[in-house]
C-alpha cells in the first residue's frame, strides 16, 4: 500500500491506467484490476494491516487483483476517484458530500456499516484531558482546540455546525487558537502532550471509539482523555462507488461487500475492529442532513473570507 499526498496519489495511480478493448465481454477485460481508496485517521502501520484482509478478500471474491491505495487526507482520495483512478472508496461522511458536489450522479453510496449492536451512526465529541478542570463547551471558550482534517465529519463539519448554529459562533471566534491536526489520532495525541486544550474526534459508545481505539493499542493511558460533548447521531461511513463502471463490476462488488461478514469473518473483524456486525445498503438519501451541513460550513467560510 502507498501513502501519497493528493497530488502524488494521482500520478502515481496514473501508472496503473486500465485497458478497455472495445467489445469486451466480461468488466475483468476492461477492469483487470481494481483499486479502493481509503483515507484513515489512523497511523499508516495500523491502517495498512487493518485494510490488507479487506483488499485480499475482494481480489478472491471478484477475481482480479485488488489494491488500496491510502491518500493522507479524504480530499486526496476523492480527486483520485474523480479522475478516475480509483473505482471505490470508504471515507466519512462529510467526504462523500464532498465527492457528490464535485461528481454528481457519477458517485453513489453502496453500502453503510452497522455497529457490533447493529446501529447505523456514530457520534462528534469534543474531548479533553483527564485532569483538566473543563466539564463543558464554556469552560474551553478561549482555549487551545484542534480540528481532525476539513473533510472530516465527526472532526470538523459537525462540531463546526454546531458551534454556528447553537452558540452562534466560530472555532476562530471561540476557541484562542485552532488547527487541523491531520487526523484523528494526531488529535487526540496532541491533546494528551498538551499542544492543545480541546480536540473534536469520533466516538460510538463506551467501548469504541477513536479514544477507545488508542488506548487499546497503547497509543495512550486508559482514561486520559475525557469527553464533555457529544453531538447528536451521525449516519456511519459509506462505502461509494463511481457509477460509471459496468454495472455488472458494481453489482458483483456489492453482493461481496455484504457477503464479507459471514464468507471471511476473521478478514472482517480485522478490518472493523471488531466493532461492526455488518452493512446494509445505502442510499443518497441517507446522507441529505451530513450534505446540507457542509454546504451551510461551506457557507460560512465563505461569507468569513476563508
Amino acid at each position: 500500500m502507498l501513502t501519497l499526498t493528493r497530488r502524488g496519489l494521482v500520478a502515481a495511480l496514473a501508472s496503473l491506467a486500465l485497458v478497455s478493448p472495445a467489445l469486451a465481454q466480461d468488466w475483468r477485460a476492461e477492469f483487470p484490476e481494481l483499486t479502493i481508496g481509503i483515507s484513515s485517521g489512523e497511523n499508516e502501520t495500523d491502517a495498512i494491516a487493518r485494510n490488507q484482509p479487506y483488499a485480499d478478500y475482494l481480489s478472491r471474491e471478484l477475481g482480479v487483483p485488488v489494491k488500496m491505495i491510502r491518500g493522507t487526507d479524504y480530499a486526496a482520495v476523492i480527486e483520485a476517484m474523480r479522475a478516475g483512478h480509483v473505482q471505490i472508496a470508504s471515507v466519512g461522511p462529510a467526504a462523500y458530500a464532498l465527492a457528490r458536489k464535485i461528481m454528481g450522479e457519477d458517485i453513489a453510496p453502496v453500502a453503510v456499516t452497522l455497529d457490533a449492536e447493529g446501529n447505523l451512526g456514530y457520534y462528534s465529541v469534543i474531548a479533553v484531558r483527564a485532569d483538566s478542570p473543563y466539564q463543558s463547551l464554556e469552560d474551553i471558550k478561549g482555549k487551545s482546540f484542534a480540528f481532525a482534517d476539513p473533510n472530516s465529519t465527526s472532526g470538523y463539519a459537525v462540531p463546526s455546525y454546531y458551534l454556528a448554529t447553537e452558540l452562534q459562533t466560530s472555532a476562530d471566534e471561540y476557541f484562542s487558537e485552532v488547527a487541523f491536526s491531520g487526523g484523528h489520532e494526531q488529535s487526540v495525541m496532541a491533546l494528551v502532550n498538551g499542544t492543545f486544550e480541546a480536540v473534536a474526534t469520533h466516538w460510538r459508545n463506551e467501548t469504541a471509539g477513536n479514544i477507545q481505539t488508542m488506548e487499546k493499542k497503547g497509543l495512550i493511558e486508559p482514561g486520559s482523555v475525557r469527553i464533555i460533548w457529544t453531538s447528536p447521531v451521525i449516519p456511519n461511513t459509506p462505502v461509494m462507488i463511481n457509477t460509471t463502471l459496468p454495472q455488472e463490476l458494481q453489482d458483483e462488488f456489492k453482493a461481496a461487500l455484504m457477503a464479507f461478514p459471514e464468507k471471511d469473518p476473521e478478514g472482517f473483524a480485522t478490518y472493523s475492529n471488531g466493532t461492526s456486525s455488518g452493512y446494509v445498503e445505502a442510499k443518497h438519501e441517507d446522507y441529505l442532513d451530513v450534505v446540507a451541513i457542509t454546504e451551510f460550513n461551506a457557507e460560512e467560510r465563505r461569507k468569513n473570507g476563508n
